[in-house]
């Protein structure tokens, strides 16, 4: 379990930098279009690519392609991996590459339909300039699975780091410079995605060619790759109700109002934060664990890394959320209120933040649980569930939107994924009764005592800092800087007194290290 924390700490730090870099980006973003119509329309425009790579490529491919290939790994070592690997990405080449054809065609003839607001024309010129994406991501997913299962880390872990960096330059360097238009910076921008996309699939791959990975064209419909075809396609299915789930939302937000969908994309990418930093962290080095245990049918042990896994994500994401929703206005000011950035954003935003954290831990559950049935190569299960939590979000969206507007589509999503997480658990302890969570109840009560601990210090906080005269900007910039450090301890020394379960593991991780490894000596 120690090398396993080491490396969720690679992929955390990674991602850490990631998601720094993409609030830098998004708040750029924010900074030069503001809540208006044209950011919207991009943000839009990139729903159809996002949608079909989820599809083909992070959801269901990495999901499918995983677990075979780990027994690849096992049947015929390293060189039987690069010849699946060479067979599946030439499939997703053909396949996807007819769908940025197809999709760019029809999208290119949008003003042949007559009748709609310029924006929505708009949006289907930048999917068409969108859509090569689509292409290069799907590949490059291929190529980070096949790293995670040779237990190589950290090129995957670039990957996001390449997209943000990619925009930052185009929005801050040549959209500014060069575009004479917010048209023309919004074009730049689309073109900054298209060099991530290209860089976060040549960088894996290169690693791989380091390896001794000789990429060829290979078509050929091996054992391996009908398996992966055959998991793949209720996989599909289940990815395809969350993403038009997803996008249906967006859609929603974007028919409300100009502003509505910027606003939830920015507070998504905000509660994506601590998900991504250490929940994906956590699914990306459990998943192959969990994988290779169900392959040799050692359900106890795939247990065991499965509530270790699910441990670490709560221990993580329930102070992340509270913490997230007591500092939502000073956050949301700091990051986005400059610029075409008002206040009035800000307050709605951080109003929406607050609402959103709550299926936080819920969401971060649910990514490895899927992950667990997939294990089993059991894809059908999660689509069920999943187009239970589809009529649950759009029957509550399409109730409360009337009353709340963009709140209601909030409270909608936060309502279907716990009851989704409630429905995948009680699923999963039927197919798998050796997963059930019962032993994790005592973590979970340290973690919310934690978590009471870290509320009160921060809340206490927030109360004291215009008595001290810490107002405006300066007060939200020690919220951020002294609050949120000072909740971390308060919760980690709570979490420490009380014992929490790992706390072994981790300080044997901590031994390794030369500067404080003399401080700990591990009861193992």
């Amino acid at each position: 379990m120690s090398k396993s924390l080491k490396n969720i700490g690679v992929v955390s730090f990674l991602t850490v930098v990631s998601r720094m870099l993409a609030l830098v980006r998004d708040s750029l973003a924010f900074a030069i279009f503001g809540s208006g119509w044209l950011y919207s329309a991009f943000l839009t425009a990139f729903i159809l690519p996002n949608l079909f790579r989820r599809l083909l490529a992070e959801g269901s491919m990495t999901a499918a392609f995983v677990p075979t290939l780990q027994e690849e790994l096992h049947a015929n070592g390293r060189e039987g991996t690069f010849r699946l690997l060479s067979k599946v990405a030439s499939w997703l080449l053909v396949i996807t590459g007819a769908l940025v054809l197809l999709c760019a065609a029809v999208f290119s003839q949008s003003r042949l339909v007559a009748g709609h607001e310029e924006k929505w024309y708009v949006a289907a010129d930048l999917a068409v300039l969108l859509f090569p994406y689509l292409a290069l991501v799907s590949l490059a997913a291929a190529c980070s699975a096949a790293l995670n299962v040779h237990q190589h880390f950290v090129e995957p872990a670039l990957s996001p780091i390449w997209l943000n960096l990619a925009m930052i330059a185009t929005l801050a360097g040549a959209g500014l410079h060069f575009a004479g238009t917010p048209l023309g910076e919004v074009h730049w921008l689309c073109a900054g995605v298209l060099a991530g996309g290209f860089l976060q699939m040549a960088v894996p791959a290169g690693t791989l060619v380091a390896m001794g990975w000789r990429p060829r064209f290979d078509l050929g419909l091996s054992p391996r790759v009908r398996e992966i075809a055959l998991l793949m396609t209720p996989g599909i299915f289940g990815t395809a109700i969350y993403q038009i789930n997803f996008s249906v939302s967006r859609l929603l937000a974007f028919s409300l109002d100009d502003s509505s969908v910027t606003y939830l994309y920015t507070v998504n990418r905000l509660m994506e934060f601590p998900i991504g930093v250490f929940a994906v962290a956590v699914s990306t080095v459990i998943y192959p664990l969990i994988a290779a245990h169900a392959a040799k049918r050692d359900f106890r042990a795939m247990s065991g890394d499965f509530q270790k896994g699910i441990r670490l994500i709560l221990i993580i994401n329930v102070p992340a959320a509270a913490g997230l929703a007591l500092i939502s206005e000073p956050l949301v000011r700091l990051i986005y209120m400059h610029g075409q950035g008002t206040a009035a954003d800000a307050h709605r935003m951080a109003l929406l933040l607050a609402l959103m954290v709550v299926g936080l831990p819920f969401f971060s559950v649910v990514n490895l649980t899927v992950r667990a049935f997939y294990a089993v190569k059991d894809t059908r299960t999660p689509v069920r569930v999943a187009l239970v939590d589809f009529l649950i979000n759009i029957g509550v969206s399409l109730v409360l939107i009337r009353w709340l507007g963009v709140i209601g589509i909030v409270v909608a999503s936060t309502t279907a994924i716990i009851a989704q997480t409630l429905l995948l658990g009680r699923a999963l302890v039927r197919r798998l009764p050796e997963m059930h969570l019962a032993p994790l109840a005592p973590s979970v009560g340290k973690v919310l005592a934690g978590t009471a601990v870290m509320a009160a210090v921060v809340g206490g906080g927030m109360r004291a800092l215009p008595a001290l005269g810490l107002l405006g900007r300066g007060g939200d910039v020690a919220a951020v800087a002294l609050l949120v450090p000072s909740g971390i301890a308060a919760y980690a020394a709570a979490l420490w007194i009380l014992r929490i379960e790992g706390r072994d593991d981790l300080e044997a991780m901590l031994s390794r290290a030369p500067v404080v490894g003399r401080f700990f000596r591990p009861r193992l």
